[in-house]
């Protein structure tokens, strides 16, 4: 009889895994999706929509811009100081307004890559996020300590970034995208095996499995995004 109950938990708590992760990745899908139709919709009326952006010569930027660009950065700070306090209700709106966001900002790109190219590096971070999932799910490797190297190496390529803005060279806008790709390729499976392990914790019922889906979600958005881009830059034919 023991032994039967334990089989019974062990197939519940595979159960509770599993729609967990099927709700963080619902909900990341749901933000990739909005992300798209926001930038679409701003690329296809750009005649109308830039005006709001940057003045008559195109030569000054809006404070909208300024807005947009800065906003969803401030959105995820909020969103992640004050997930214990916060119901999971404003957390999704909070979530679904930097989806939004972030679909203004990215709408950019449409004015510097063309679209087949937009598309087919699409496709490639599609594909490379997927295999990268399913190895962080279904490895038995730790990889916590890969994860730690890889968040050094993230903010050592940001302050690089930084740095190049004024440097403006070429060579490290290149290496340092062949970096951002190998960092958010990691970490992709790093932040997935991370979430397994917390679906292994929770308790299905509580609100705060909620929260920790959504949360999930944003970091895995942040990981798709971040990886399309840095494709994007090294592979990307300018307009």
């Amino acid at each position: 009889m023991q032994e039967n109950n334990l089989t019974f938990q062990a197939v519940q708590a595979q159960d509770v895994s599993r729609t967990f992760i099927s709700k963080v990745f619902m909900w990341m899908a749901g933000a990739l999706i909005l992300t798209a139709i926001t930038s679409f919709f701003i690329a296809a009326n750009f005649e109308t929509v830039l005006p709001y952006f940057v003045n008559s010569t195109g030569e000054k930027l809006s404070a909208l811009f300024w807005v947009t660009i800065f906003a969803p950065f401030l959105l995820v700070l909020i969103m992640s100081s004050t997930v214990n306090k916060l119901p999971l209700s404003a957390l999704s709106i909070m979530y679904i307004i930097y989806s939004v966001l972030m679909g203004v900002s990215l709408s950019f790109i449409f004015l510097a890559y063309e679209l087949p190219t937009i598309g087919i590096t699409f496709a490639v971070t599609a594909g490379t996020f997927i295999i990268m999932a399913v190895l962080g799910f279904t490895t038995k490797t730790d990889l916590t300590k890969f994860g730690s190297l890889l968040l050094m190496a993230l903010f050592g390529i940001i302050i690089a970034m930084v740095v190049n803005i004024f440097a403006g060279s070429p060579t490290a806008n290149y290496i340092i995208s062949i970096l951002g790709v190998l960092i958010f390729t990691g970490l992709t499976a790093y932040d997935v095996q991370k979430l397994k392990n917390y679906s292994a914790q929770i308790d299905e019922f509580n609100n705060t499995a909620g929260k920790i889906a959504l949360m999930g979600a944003l970091t895995l958005y942040l990981d798709f995004i971040n990886l399309f881009l840095f494709l994007l830059r090294i592979f990307g034919r300018k307009n």
